[in-house]
């Protein structure tokens, strides 16, 4: 358990160390700043999408500021560790009625109230200090429970940051992907409208066929539809991702492009290590670090709910002046008290064993929430290792598939135009190589993503995308 607790502690030391190393321009980017960076790029890659997602998105601002209530609970479970002086001041005026005189002073042989001040002023001012001493640790384990409070925060604003992430990258190579369609969409038209040229030279000296002219218009009709639902999807991811990036009315300025689908890279390739991914996640998952801090909140709340049992000492001094119908205070108007009080409670009811039993449940409750997570975050990684592991081999395969079907297609065109092969089979080989190379970029886009999810289920995610002029090596 120790040892667990150091490693949680590491972790969220190193997360710590990451958020402070965010420039502070970036770290308190608003809408302005946001539009401000991304009218100076053309070309959005997907690291500045995710540096400027961390920066700008709304929701992990309020992340941000639920620390800040957590730091500021803190300073509140501090303050009954210092003295409390107090200060106060009145004034009264007095008007008794004759009754209530004659009630007070009418034993007085000779009573009249010619001689007494009726309304009478009475002023009053006092200073009073109180101190604390002892109260069963109580306040002791409030502080605890409240630093774990805000290491919990911490956690949760990490992983806020992890999710975000995950959603940006999800969205970028979803919107790289539509970009990748729409120039296959575009390449596909230019294929059919120059076979229609070439169609329509032919028929028009009289040795082609009016069916085929009409077959490549219809084909390249077919493209042009393709295209505008290809250009219409990644206008919505667009919005989509500007969304999740905190970018003013989740519009992109117009001259904005995102970068090309970059081909397979070695490393992609790779087999993942389950066991060896299983113990970074363990180690670097802000919710389950989230969830230990919890475990230990619970842990000191439970110490806590023990103090009941104990009595509670306090000091307190009060110096105290009090004058009538004239409020110049003079030396002999003081006095001053001074006393230290206990106060023990004996019997109330099981209340403080109730206290105790519920604090208690609550940390078995949470103990097994954390065990519940850390098999969750095991469960993921593996899935996702083995995810990576089938779209490695879909990846390969649909790239020999696409050499292939290219090829075929070259060859039916050459016989086309040679004259000894179909028309049909050249529909048959142009299909085959849109549909082909559009499963081959949607291939490559779920290893890309299967790999960025793994790094989610890691939390080496945040690790991942770095700032403008980073020199650490990826």
């Amino acid at each position: 358990m120790r040892s667990k607790k150091n490693l949680v502690c590491c972790g969220l030391g190193i997360l710590l160390l990451w958020t402070a190393t965010v420039p502070a321009g970036v770290a308190a980017a608003g809408p302005d700043a946001t539009m401000e960076t991304l009218n100076r790029i053309e070309v959005l890659d997907l690291n500045t999408a995710a540096v400027i997602a961390l920066a700008g998105n709304p929701s992990l601002a309020a992340a941000r500021a639920r620390v800040m209530q957590a730091a500021e609970v803190v300073r509140q479970a501090q303050a009954p560790y210092w003295p409390r002086l107090d200060t106060s001041a009145s004034a009264a005026r007095v008007d008794l009625s004759d009754r209530s005189l004659e009630e007070r002073f009418g034993f007085i042989p000779g009573f009249t109230t010619d001689g007494i001040d009726n309304p009478e002023n009475y002023y009053n001012v006092d200073l009073t200090a109180s101190w604390l001493i002892f109260n069963g640790f109580a306040r002791r384990f409030a502080l605890a429970a409240a630093r774990y409070g805000e290491k919990a925060f911490s956690a949760a604003h990490f992983e806020a940051q992890r999710l975000l992430l995950s959603a940006v990258t999800f969205a970028y190579l979803q919107a790289q992907l539509a970009q990748e369609n729409i120039a296959i969409a575009k390449a596909d038209e230019a294929f059919n409208q120059r076979l229609l040229e070439e169609a329509r030279l032919r028929y028009n000296v009289g040795t082609g066929a009016l069916s085929d002219v009409l077959n490549f218009q219809i084909r390249g009709n077919s493209a042009k539809s393709r295209l505008i639902q290809e250009e219409r999807t990644f206008q919505n991811n667009l919005i989509s991702l500007a969304a999740l990036m905190g970018v003013p009315k989740a519009g992109f300025p117009d001259r904005l492009r995102l970068a090309e689908l970059a081909p397979t890279h070695p490393q992609e390739l790779t087999e993942p290590q389950p066991a060896e991914l299983v113990q970074t996640a363990l180690f670097l998952r802000p919710d389950l670090q989230q969830s230990e801090w919890f475990v230990n909140q619970a842990q000191a709340g439970v110490q806590r709910a023990y103090a009941g049992y104990y009595p509670s000492i306090s000091f307190s001094a009060t110096y105290e002046g009090e004058r009538r119908n004239d409020i110049g205070f003079e030396g002999g108007d003081f006095g001053s008290t001074v006393g230290i009080g206990l106060n023990w409670n004996l019997f109330a009811g099981g209340l403080t064993r109730a206290q105790v039993g519920e604090a208690k449940a609550r940390l078995i409750e949470l103990e097994r929430v954390r065990d519940n997570t850390a098999i969750d975050v095991a469960s993921e990684v593996k899935q996702v290792a083995i995810q990576i592991g089938a779209a490695q081999q879909q990846l390969l395969l649909q790239e020999t598939n696409t050499g292939l079907v290219q090829q075929q297609r070259d060859l039916v065109e050459k016989e086309y135009k040679a004259g000894v092969g179909s028309l049909v089979r050249l529909n048959e080989a142009q299909r085959d190589l849109t549909v082909s190379l559009a499963q081959l970029a949607l291939a490559r886009v779920a290893l890309r993503l299967a790999w960025y999810d793994l790094q989610t289920a890691t939390g080496q995610i945040r690790d991942t995308f770095k700032q403008p002029g980073s020199t650490t090596s990826d």
